[in-house]
């Protein structure tokens, strides 16, 4: 009987295949349009994740002021003391189970060679900046102890500096002019991408932190500090180390605030993951509105399709047929309608968010849950929506039906 029923509503579908495809055409726009935001929020979420981790492994970072954000290497907060390298060597010598300390201090600058110029930000660090931030190099090589101690003009680009400045050419060895100084190249960093908020990690050139402080900054002040835990299950511990330490060397009493404070990356990225999240579901609610614009739409045209089938069911009914078996009928001409709609919706859905995750730069995943769900849901709007069409062919009396016009 389930067979007879399901060729039946094929039968039907295929006689009017244009009002078919207008009765599905609001599930298709629902289901495609809910994968749609479901499958860019959760690659929007990722590529977040992706580029807060890019910034480094297991990382914190000790930052002047109270503020939670800030430009990488900012100055200090609301007249909060800077750190100094004291306090790195602090930090390097107290605390245990770290990977990295790497001090920081960044300065806008005008970097030039030949005929092609470029402003960027120079950072000044050590080689535990490389570390902390999981960079790695394409060429060339980090800074010596000697090159450390002694703050020499040498630096390491980052692919855009390589790209706008020497095009195809390899730089390695050859001389940077910043501002009003010139500086080697010895290495180049593989790139990274776009970070959090928008800031193109690879605009950047690495220098000795005290040759940046003497060429560009003209004082001892260290910006930030970054410090890569060893163990990602220690992070806390070691947070709680750090505050602790940082407040004994600023002379903080247990009466005043932090004049500083340590971000944890996992944190951000949460933040961050959580708002994405949270817009994708709105998204989505809203989308799926569309769906039920769909099912209202599949009951008007079956409301309609029994009006026209009239005396088809009353010879039916008069000849035997049951009236569960009629309902039966339009209730899988229904379902069948809808799950189309659902397959279809799918397809278009894949094919939107592969183009559109390429274009907005976020990573695609096919999400098994969603279009499952989408689908069982479409289907289940059939049966919601088509139950009652159904009902009432099933109801009506096969004389009058046979009598109808």
């Amino acid at each position: 009987m389930l067979w007879s029923s399901f060729l039946l509503a094929l039968r039907e579908i295929r006689r009017n295949l244009l009002r078919s495809f207008l009765t599905i055409l609001g599930i298709v726009i629902g289901v495609s349009a809910v994968i749609t935001m479901v499958t860019l929020g959760n690659g929007a979420t990722q590529a977040v994740k992706n580029q807060v981790s890019s910034l480094g492994s297991n990382l914190l970072q000790i930052r002047n002021g109270q503020r939670m954000m800030g430009p990488p290497g900012g100055g200090g907060a609301g007249g909060s003391p800077p750190f100094s390298l004291e306090d790195v060597e602090a930090i390097r010598n107290q605390i245990i189970g770290l990977a990295a300390v790497a001090p920081e201090v960044s300065k806008s600058a005008t970097v030039v060679s030949m005929s092609n110029n470029w402003s960027t930000s120079v950072t000044g660090s050590t080689n535990d900046f490389f570390i902390a931030g999981s960079w790695k190099l394409a060429s060339g090589r980090t800074f010596s102890e000697a090159e450390e101690k002694a703050g020499q003009t040498v630096c390491l680009i980052g692919e855009t500096i390589r790209r706008e400045l020497f095009g195809t050419q390899q730089p390695v060895g050859e001389s940077l002019r910043v501002n009003n100084f010139s500086c080697e190249i010895i290495g180049i960093l593989v790139s990274k991408g776009q970070a959090s908020m928008g800031r193109d990690q690879d605009d950047t050139v690495i220098m000795p932190i005290k040759a940046v402080q003497r060429r560009l900054t003209g004082n001892q002040n260290v910006s930030s500090i970054q410090v890569s835990v060893a163990d990602e299950n220690d992070i806390t511990s070691v947070k709680e180390q750090l505050t602790n330490l940082m407040r004994e060397r600023r002379r903080l009493g247990d009466d005043k605030d932090d004049n500083f404070n340590v971000q944890d990356t996992r944190q951000i990225a949460e933040a961050l993951s959580g708002t994405t999240q949270v817009m994708t579901t709105l998204l989505a609610a809203v989308a799926s509105v569309s769906l039920l614009v769909g099912g209202i739409g599949i009951m008007n045209i079956m409301l309609v399709s029994v009006t026209e089938r009239t005396r088809e069911i009353g010879i039916r009914l008069a000849i035997g047929a049951l009236e569960r078996e009629v309902l039966l009928q339009f209730l899988i001409e229904a379902v069948v309608l809808a799950s189309l709609g659902g397959l279809v919706g799918i397809g278009l859905a894949t094919l939107a968010s592969i183009g559109l995750s390429q274009v907005m730069n976020v990573p695609y995943t096919f999400n098994v849950g969603i279009n499952l769900l989408s689908f069982v849901f479409s289907a289940g709007i059939g049966v919601l929506f088509g139950y009652m069409p159904a009902k009432r062919a099933a109801r009506l009396d096969p004389i009058d039906a046979l009598r109808h016009e």
